[in-house]
């Protein structure tokens, strides 16, 4: 059978996953009297809640004899490694830009890696539905961005469909009927050429691009057969990138994919993407060989990670109430284990035993993966985010990550949110209308300023603008920048939080907790109308007398609390305070509980 390798790339939200939804449907996947879940790819409880691809994903359809494997690849710019490692599996790649919001910074990261590697793109034009879709202006967009990408004459040269992913159809010109996605299917057959194999009847070679654990049957590496060969319980050894034996062992079972289903195969040859279970130690990157060969595949180098965090043991009264997991032990063995199949990550152990260094992509990276863990059963301290600075080898400068933002919003706001980036050190280089009466704005900015502005940017727009973020590059550190300016309020005791006391603070500052709730000495309650931290009783009861009283004394009105969800609350804290993250509750507290060792640590702070 005839072999397509394709993947689907573009930016978060532009509709891949529902796209790779009709194609399964259309190819007859599916059984006409089939429960689908609605976007079938996104098969983890995060991805649905969420709306968001976080793990690449490979699938296979049928069409006119030709068997076509996709990869649904993530895209949030959080999870590029994921893209990097994908585009060495395909042959092709499908670029979809959503007809309305145009090219975006993801878009432009996931098409330099593809043009880089030699593809010739294909771009489909989504969402053609839109009520303020403007098909040609974005049709125009994209071909700017590949010639700013230094995209050669043939890869400039590329087909274009527009379509609507989630009603079912494309076509090649906005004129034509809009019945179903065969002008799509025949593209990627016409365009996408058959997998480039070294030979059928070389020794077996293929370089594992995704891992994943399975209770039965152990690793499961994925990934392209370069040349060659594989049966089932063949001998196979893997080797690292430097070509050092890593182990030997056999392909206990060897899985191809069919529709949504992992089948397992006697057989499969090069060209073809599978699963190989059986060996332990072989990880994301590494070749997976016939005993004969010595030599390891070429692999993606992986961009570097820009945001550190500080993953640490609970250490509050309250430790251990909720979570099962909750010793430094299990902490570093599922951390690692995180590590081994996202290359995006890196784990470092500290001076504090109890304490690992986990650096990643971003603040929703990161974030993803204390959720993940949370919901496993574990008990976590996390440190405020903090960038990964590097030293230029040359001059000795402190360099620091800087991130390319685009920022669509309506006219009437863009004077703030240009305040705001310039106060943290972002320079501006685009602002143009995009049509609707909103603005894009193109700036640079340290990704030190970036942590914690989502929610305020939310704020400032009233919720209508988007902003979307690229790692540029590392530059010269621009210097301080300020951080939060009000102060918080802090529990002096340990006991449940009660209402009659909520109310007599409210002028203090608005509260994060509610009446009823567990409280200790150093857990952050509230946030100060002040610029200092201050120290409160939430315990203090209403002193009761034999005097009656008319009882709308007892009527205690008090106002919401803050809702801190994960994401907002890693980037609220400072430097001096930590994220206490359990399976039922998300709580800040001060990284020292004990208010004389607060003084004492600023005191050495300003002597120092």
């Amino acid at each position: 059978m005839q072999l397509r390798n394709i993947a689907i790339i573009a930016h978060v939200d532009h509709g891949k996953t529902t796209l790779v939804d009709m194609l399964l449907k259309q190819s007859g996947t599916f059984r006409e009297n089939q429960q689908v879940a609605e976007r079938a790819m996104d098969s983890n409880d995060l991805e649905r809640e969420r709306g968001i691809t976080i793990l690449a994903k490979c699938t296979s359809v049928v069409w006119n004899d030709v068997r076509i494997n996709i990869v649904d690849t993530p895209g949030h710019a959080d999870f590029g490694g994921e893209v990097e490692r994908i585009l060495n599996m395909v042959d092709g790649v499908c670029l979809l830009v959503d007809s309305a919001e145009g090219p975006l910074p993801q878009t432009k990261f996931v098409l330099g890696k593809a043009l880089k590697l030699g593809m010739r793109p294909m771009v489909v034009v989504n969402k053609i539905d839109r009520q303020d879709a403007r098909p040609d202006e974005v049709h125009n967009e994209i071909f700017d961005l590949f010639a700013s990408l230094d995209a050669s004459d043939e890869q400039l040269d590329f087909p274009t469909l527009f379509a609507s992913g989630r009603n079912g159809w494309a076509v090649t010109s906005l004129d034509d009927e809009r019945k179903d996605l065969t002008p799509l299917f025949e593209l990627i057959v016409n365009h996408v050429p058959a997998p480039k194999v070294d030979s059928v009847d070389a020794p077996f070679t293929m370089l594992a691009t995704t891992l994943e654990a399975n209770p039965y049957l152990g690793r499961i590496l994925t990934g392209r057969i370069q040349s060659g060969r594989i049966k089932t319980n063949m001998s196979i050894k893997s080797l690292s990138r430097d070509g050092k034996l890593i182990e030997q062992g056999r392909a206990s079972k060897v899985l191809a994919f069919r529709g949504l289903e992992r089948v397992p195969v006697d057989e499969a040859q090069a060209g073809d993407i599978v699963a190989i279970a059986g060996l332990v130690k072989t990880t994301v990157a590494d070749s997976i060989v016939d005993m004969s060969v010595d030599n390891a595949l070429p692999a993606q180098p992986i961009d570097p990670p820009t945001l550190a965090m500080t993953f640490s043991v609970n250490d509050s009264p309250l430790a251990g109430r909720e979570g099962d997991k909750v010793t430094s032990r299990m902490i570093r063995d599922r951390l690692l284990r995180e590590a081994e199949g996202n290359v995006a990550l890196r784990i470092r152990e500290t001076e504090n035993a109890d304490a690992f260094e986990v650096a990643g992509r971003g603040e929703l990276q990161l974030g993803i993966l204390i959720e993940t863990m949370r919901r496993e059963g574990f008990e976590l301290s996390i440190s405020r985010p903090r960038v990964v600075m590097k030293t230029d080898a040359a001059s000795g400068q402190r360099l620091e990550p800087i991130e390319e933002v685009v920022v669509d919003v309506d006219e009437e706001f863009s004077g703030v949110v240009v305040q705001k980036i310039a106060e943290r050190k972002g320079e501006m280089l685009e602002m143009r209308p995009s049509g609707a009466g909103k603005v894009r704005l193109v700036f640079h900015v340290p990704s030190r300023g970036l942590i914690g502005y989502q929610g305020e940017f939310l704020t400032d727009t009233r919720g209508t603008g988007v902003i979307n973020r690229l790692f540029h590059d590392y530059a010269p550190y621009k210097g301080q920048i300020p951080g939060r300016r009000n102060g918080v309020l802090i529990s002096n005791a340990e006991g449940e939080a009660v209402a009659y006391a909520l109310w007599n603070l409210e002028d203090r500052g608005p509260m994060m907790i509610e009446p009823g709730w567990k409280v200790y000495e150093g857990m952050i309650v509230g946030e100060h109308t002040r610029e200092n931290d201050l120290e409160v009783n939430v315990q203090k009861g209403k002193k009761l007398t034999n005097i009656r009283t008319t009882s709308k004394d007892e009527a205690v009105v008090l106002t919401p609390p803050i809702r801190m969800a994960l994401e907002k609350a890693l980037s609220y804290i400072q430097d001096d305070e930590l994220v206490e993250v359990t399976p039922k509750s998300i709580r800040l507290r001060k990284k020292l509980l004990d208010p004389n060792e607060r003084k004492r640590a600023e005191r050495q702070a300003e002597a120092g």
